[in-house]
């Protein structure tokens, strides 16, 4: 983590004794919530992206769709030098 920024949150109480069992079943303290919280932040934002990119591909037959991902990645693939197999 860079530099930590302070956030004030309010969760219900079911929430946060969930939180606590949850954390102490998985043998973390109270100092590893801000961790969890991370955590659980970027999971959301990064399903949010992929739901988002699925609705705006809905119209695509897959065989296209699938067709335009293997051209992108041939494209990624010519433009990266490669490595050496040691």
């Amino acid at each position: 983590m860079t530099q930590a920024v302070r956030w004030t949150i309010q969760v219900s109480s079911e929430t946060d004794l969930c939180r606590r069992g949850f954390l102490g079943g998985q043998g973390m303290k109270k100092g590893d919530l801000s961790k969890f919280v991370e955590d659980a932040v970027r999971w959301r934002m990064f399903d949010q992206r992929i739901q988002t990119l699925k609705n705006r591909n809905s119209d695509i037959p897959p065989d296209r769709l699938e067709a335009m991902i293997d051209e992108a990645v041939r494209e990624v693939r010519a433009d990266t030098p490669a490595r050496n197999a040691d």
